[in-house]
């Protein structure tokens, strides 16, 4: 799989979007068996995603330059036709079977009339709570919160989910009737975000990370569920836990914003001053910038447990950016230029109403 989130990229459209849309791209090459790859292309090939009314409507903005208020309302509800869930599937039971017993998750993009959602993910301020929670209501949830441990200042981000249901679904053989079967595709993920890091201190969080899976000796499981948290909780003590070292290190990401003081006394401020004489003087105050992207190695995870998948394939080609960009149209933004940016915005924005020509961080 090729996957990417598409979400605001502005702070100020954050404000008024803070969603993303996480998805994911099969990469057919991937698929050993040259029968299977055959079939997952034949089948793709013929489907298509869009209905013939969201077609001729980009047909129509594209001539006219734009559509009016009742044309695009009828736009976003074919649009929406997309993503819905089918019941019935593509391929017969056969097919699906063999594009199963490949990988799940290739069963769970090729045989559908389209690419589903299969899940929403509400943020919670307290996800301990929320896994705690969830066996009281008779939701079993995913053996342990992927991410980092709990803490004071919380880092990138948290996450856990229950497993996806079972559902119903008809396979259409090749003589036109169907088969009764299932299909395990949607299911539930809550998050809990923290500060977005730095390099410096991505490369730390990866290391710590590490160290701990290279102690577990296994994958995380109900059965090492205690120990695991307790090497995590352990590896990351080397982690600063307060904001202040967080950003002092420049192991994160922060939005600065001038103070009242600091405003009111704009006109008498050494226009030499630096941004650390600023906040020393509580002039700029700091605050922790949202980590808005997904765990670099969680997705597949999250994806593998609720999917029930028991499989550990280990796909040792290399992934190719310039393959996912060709087939996406477009070029992958890199998250940490993002945040790098959002926070260089907000100092020039504290050194413009302080009145200073420019601030340093």
């Amino acid at each position: 799989m090729h996957s990417t989130a598409f979400r605001a990229v502005h702070e100020k459209d954050l404000q008024t979007s803070p969603f993303r849309v996480f998805t994911s791209l099969l990469r057919l090459e991937l698929i050993e068996q040259p029968e299977l790859r055959a079939l997952a292309e034949r089948l793709l090939g013929r489907r298509q995603i869009f209905t013939e009314r969201a077609l001729e409507l980009i047909t129509l903005h594209e001539a006219q330059g734009g559509l009016d208020r009742t044309q695009a309302s009828e736009f976003i509800e074919q649009a929406l036709e997309t993503f819905r869930w089918h019941s019935q599937a593509t391929v017969s039971a056969a097919e699906y079977r063999q594009l199963h017993d490949q990988h799940r998750l290739i069963a769970d993009v090729v045989a559908f009339k389209g690419p589903h959602i299969n899940h929403l993910t509400p943020r919670t301020l307290d996800i301990d709570l929320v896994q705690d929670g969830m066996p009281q209501r008779g939701i079993t949830p995913k053996a342990v919160i992927e991410g980092p441990p709990r803490r004071k200042c919380p880092i990138l981000l948290r996450q856990t989910s229950f497993k996806a249901l079972e559902e119903p679904v008809a396979f259409v053989e090749h003589n036109g009737t169907t088969v009764a079967g299932h299909h395990t595709a949607r299911f539930g993920e809550i998050e809990q975000r923290g500060v977005a890091l730095t390099p410096k201190g991505r490369a730390l969080y990866d290391r710590l990370l590490q160290a701990t899976n290279h102690a577990l000796q296994a994958a995380p499981s109900e059965k090492n569920a205690d120990r695991y948290n307790q090497l995590l909780q352990d590896n990351f003590q080397s982690f600063p836990d307060d904001y202040t070292t967080l950003r002092e290190q420049q192991l994160a990401w922060f939005r600065y914003f001038p103070t009242e003081c600091g405003l009111a006394a704009k006109d008498s401020l050494d226009k030499h001053s630096s941004l650390e004489q600023l906040i020393a003087q509580d002039y700029v105050r700091f605050q922790p910038l949202v980590y808005e992207d997904f765990l670099p190695v969680s997705a597949a995870g999250i994806f593998q447990s609720n999917l029930g998948d028991n499989q550990h394939a280990q796909y040792n080609a290399a992934s190719s950016r310039s393959a996912f960009e060709m087939a996406l149209g477009a070029q992958v933004i890199d998250e940490l230029t993002l945040y790098q940016q959002t926070q260089q915005r907000s100092v020039q924005a504290c050194a413009q109403a302080l009145g200073l020509d420019a601030l340093a961080l």
